[in-house]
């Protein structure tokens, strides 16, 4: 049986490059790795979650920061759910599967729309439930999150379109999660300034080492 590996983090701390750096150095270490990354916007479950939620196609009145967390929960589960036959057979094979952005994504981004911390933990615990217990899906063997402030965050800075003040309480939900769930973090700043990708990648192979998971 093979093992899940979720990357997680906010919008341009570099998860999806880390992920696709994962999988490229396990497979040259002869260790069965493939990527995923959650929504899966090539499926149907995908699109119907970029089409609604994403592409202001007016299926909504309002933008998708506003709709009810839980309503967005079940379109990002529905997403999962219908995709995870595939997962699930690459961990029969004995895959590491390396997934970019997961349940754990959909708690944090859901979870900070919340001030008060009980009603986060309220829907960290509805979404734990939903995915893992009601739907089944595999729960990761090991989840690392990139710690990577918003006021360094290149992609917030040059790109109007988002906005930082979201991304800081996403991020403190992820923080929040990292202790709740014991995730390992990697602080992607040191010394007020921005680790390389090498560097980053590197701590990422020695942790899944330590840990016994390569």
């Amino acid at each position: 049986m093979g093992k899940i590996i979720v990357i997680e983090g906010i919008e341009g701390s570099g998860k999806e490059t880390q992920s696709k750096l994962l999988v490229d150095t396990l497979n040259k270490m002869g260790i069965k790795s493939i990527e995923f990354s959650f929504p899966m916007y090539d499926t149907p479950t995908g699109r119907i979650f970029k089409d609604c939620l994403l592409n202001n196609n007016n299926y909504f009145s309002t933008k998708i920061d506003t709709l009810d967390p839980e309503l967005v929960c079940l379109y990002t589960a529905a997403d999962r759910k219908y995709n995870i036959k595939k997962i699930n057979d690459y961990l029969m094979n004995g895959y590491i599967v390396v997934i970019n952005r997961y349940t754990s994504s959909n708690m944090a981004n859901q979870g900070s729309k919340y001030e008060d911390s009980e009603d986060r933990f309220y829907m960290y615990q509805w979404i734990d439930k939903l995915e893992y217990w009601l739907l089944k899906l595999p729960k990761p063997d090991y989840t690392i999150l990139l710690n990577m402030p918003y006021k360094y965050n290149h992609q917030l800075s040059f790109n109007l379109t988002l906005d930082s003040s979201k991304e800081e309480k996403v991020l403190r939900a992820y923080l929040e999660l990292a202790g709740l769930y014991n995730w390992d973090i990697i602080d992607c700043i040191d010394e007020d300034k921005e680790k390389s990708i090498d560097e980053i990648h590197n701590e990422i192979i020695e942790l899944l080492k330590n840990k016994g998971i390569i």
